[in-house]
């Protein structure tokens, strides 16, 4: 048997299901050809014919999957440093949309930025997570509000991955809000998303699925079942921004249509948490996004745990929520936060979060078949991972064999 590469000498986390304590293996060795991995296990398990072109000693080090930052909006013009200034002038996140600040804001940045622009804004913010192992990477749209921006966008995000070897997984999220020309009719424009925007980005290929923003002032779970419906005639997956200032039951509504994640959930109840679980929905929790706007209601973790929702989290990296591009950053938060054990973190953004892409046959964990992303560290104990704080251990981070 020859394989490309070893990777031997390591304690390896294989985050495989159904294996406890994260799937540890001491004395490990991960093996890949053609980009896969194609053996990993004990060092005494090798096959006892074996060749590798390149040998890498990892003299103890933790390997894990890479990282998978599953919620971001890393794509956009501008940023929102002056409502920073506002809310910690008392200002809240509702008050700053309705007068015309918020997401509105960017939307008019980034209807001015060409495509070219789009990608050299978002490269430093992607740079940023790939130097803490991130090998996926999640792009939301939602910027545009209209067909040629929004178009626009998820072409930036695709360029992405030419510039850098990473995995990029794209979501259309036209329903983020209502564009200034819709002057106030939200049925009319998300029947225009519905029958001319979204055809027109699947047609392109564009989206990998299709996201909304289910809250009062954004879409009310009729609209967004509609965009919904129109995305699975698409053959498209959904997902959805769920219960995070209100609950008009978004949990239960993306678990309805079988998304592949709800997202935020600060006010999801117990209800929703046992639908979303029966349904196979992940619970994508953003505590970057809860720090900025210093929110008090957390997410019902207990009642995900009870139900049995597999969680993950994210960085929701945008500008006017979330200007947040550290993972590592992110699982302190969540433990920290919202309590969340260091297992449930690590899980939470490796398999978990590949879950929430649709991706868990090709990445997330350690097994064979799968591509060869690992993330080396320079620790002894996992958990350090989770506690420290602007601190970065990555020794080497590996895509795809690479």
């Amino acid at each position: 048997m020859r394989f490309d590469r070893l990777w031997h000498n390591a304690r390896i986390a294989t985050i495989q299901p159904g294996r406890p304590d994260l799937g540890i293996i001491e004395k490990g060795v991960i093996a890949s050809t053609d980009g896969v991995i194609s053996f990993v296990g004990e060092e005494s398990s090798l096959p006892l014919q074996y060749d590798a072109d390149e040998r890498i000693d990892c003299e103890g080090r933790w390997i894990t999957p890479g990282l998978v930052d599953c919620h971001t909006h890393l794509v956009h013009g501008g940023n929102r440093a002056l409502e920073f200034e506002m809310r910690l002038a008392g200002a809240t996140y509702e008050e700053i949309a309705r007068a015309g600040g918020g997401i509105i804001s960017t939307v008019r940045a980034t209807r001015k930025a060409s495509l070219e622009g789009l990608v050299q804004s978002a490269l430093p913010r992607l740079d940023a997570l790939i130097a803490e192992g991130v090998t996926t990477v999640e792009i939301k749209s939602g910027y545009g509000l209209d067909l040629d921006t929004e178009a626009r966008m998820l072409e930036a995000a695709r360029h992405l991955s030419g510039y850098r070897g990473i995995g990029i997984a794209t979501s259309f999220l036209g329903a983020h809000a209502l564009p200034p020309e819709a002057v106030g009719d939200k049925d009319r424009y998300i029947d225009d998303i519905c029958r001319t925007v979204l055809p027109e980005i699947a047609r392109r290929g564009l989206a990998d699925a299709v996201d909304g923003f289910c809250e009062g002032i954004a879409f009310s779970p009729e609209q967004m079942g509609r965009v919904f419906d129109a995305a699975r005639a698409l053959g498209l997956p959904v997902k959805l921004h769920a219960d995070q200032l209100s609950n008009l039951h978004g949990a239960a509504l993306a678990a309805e249509h079988h998304a592949l994640s709800a997202d935020h959930l600060e006010y999801t109840d117990a209800e929703g948490a046992a639908a979303m679980a029966n349904a196979g929905t992940v619970a994508v929790l953003l505590p970057g996004a809860f720090y900025f706007l210093r929110e008090k209601q957390l997410p019902p973790i207990d009642a995900f745990r009870k139900a049995g929702t597999e969680m993950a989290i994210a960085t929701d990296c945008n500008p006017g929520s979330s200007p947040l591009t550290s993972l590592l950053l992110t699982m302190n938060m969540a433990a920290t936060l919202f309590r969340m054990t260091v297992e449930e973190c690590l899980v939470g953004v490796t398999r978990s979060a590949a879950k929430a892409l649709g991706l868990s046959a090709r990445i997330g964990s350690l097994e064979v078949g799968k591509d060869c992303d690992l993330a080396i560290w320079n620790v002894e104990s996992l958990a350090e991972l989770v506690y420290r704080i602007g601190f970065n251990p990555l020794h080497r981070r590996v895509w795809r064999g690479q």
